[in-house]
């Protein structure tokens, strides 16, 4: 009977000792999923964002050198779309969209009257799961960074190309990129990395300059990014003014000119390239 009695305390102990082991290990994987994964995740996020910002400012400089050089030569440019789940635990993935907007829900406009043109712009939109939602914008030349929270603020990290000379009478001068998209090649979204192809197109300039009687309008997403730009470069010479839709440049004194020259851009997205829109004959 003791024999017995021994052997049924010795596998009572055992399966006590494994329930106490499984335990441990629950508590363990549950300590990481709950504290540590989300840390991690939100690291990624960060990161991923950093990288596009770099990615940006690579897209920029790329579309500047075709700008200068007038080359149609097609230039490639990534940028990485969002990141992916970690194996083995419960984590979301990131998400995010490229698109090239030609649409006219931005653009410039002259004395309440007159739009001269829209303001076209590659743009990225980063669904982040554990940090801030983000979108990139490359718009009218600079690169600009849009975030809803803990508040709604955007802020120009690259200014565009723009400066005034004033020799008694003021003219702002603007380069602006205007690029041309190809329906079906013009939007992409999931995970992974979006190749983007641009090619040089042409360039125009009208001549004599936009007269500005009184103001003139950017009609933007990101009207507070366009603010500060203007703020910085005009100073006392003209006043700027931020509202919810716009950023309106107006005179303080005299009327002035606004100088553009449009540089159009061929853009694509994604695999599979429209061969016809690299121009044969213009430089």
């Amino acid at each position: 009977m003791r024999g017995i009695l021994l052997q049924n305390r010795q596998a009572v102990a055992g399966v006590i000792e494994a329930l106490l082991l499984v335990a441990l290990v629950a508590t363990i994987i549950s300590t990481i999923q709950l504290y540590y994964v989300p840390e991690m995740m939100k690291q990624r996020d960060v990161d991923h964002m950093d990288e596009v910002s770099n990615q940006f400012s690579n897209l920029k400089a790329m579309i500047d050198i075709q700008i200068a050089t007038q080359s149609n030569t097609p230039i490639f440019s990534i940028v990485t779309l969002g990141t992916r789940e970690l194996p083995y635990f419960l984590t979301i993935p990131s998400y995010g969209e490229l698109s090239i907007v030609t649409s006219d829900e931005s653009y410039i406009e002259i004395d309440g009257v007159t739009t001269i043109t829209p303001l076209t712009s590659i743009t990225y939109y980063g669904d982040n799961s554990y940090f801030y939602k983000q979108t990139w914008a490359l718009e009218g030349g600079g690169i600009i960074i849009h975030q809803l929270e803990p508040k709604e603020s955007s802020a120009m990290r690259v200014n565009p190309t723009v400066n005034y000379t004033d020799d008694g009478s003021i003219t702002i001068h603007f380069t602006l990129p205007m690029f041309i998209d190809y329906q079906g090649k013009n939007h992409t979204s999931h995970t992974g990395k979006a190749v983007i192809r641009t090619n040089y197109s042409h360039s125009f300039r009208p001549v004599p300059p936009y007269p500005v009687n009184n103001f003139f309008r950017i009609y933007t997403r990101f009207p507070q990014a366009w603010n500060h730009t203007f703020c910085d470069l005009l100073g006392d010479k003209l006043e700027v003014i931020e509202e919810e839709e716009y950023v309106e440049i107006r005179k303080i004194t005299n009327p002035f000119d606004l100088d553009i020259t449009y540089k159009y851009i061929y853009a694509q997205i994604g695999p599979g390239w429209i061969i016809e829109a690299i121009p044969s004959s213009e430089g």
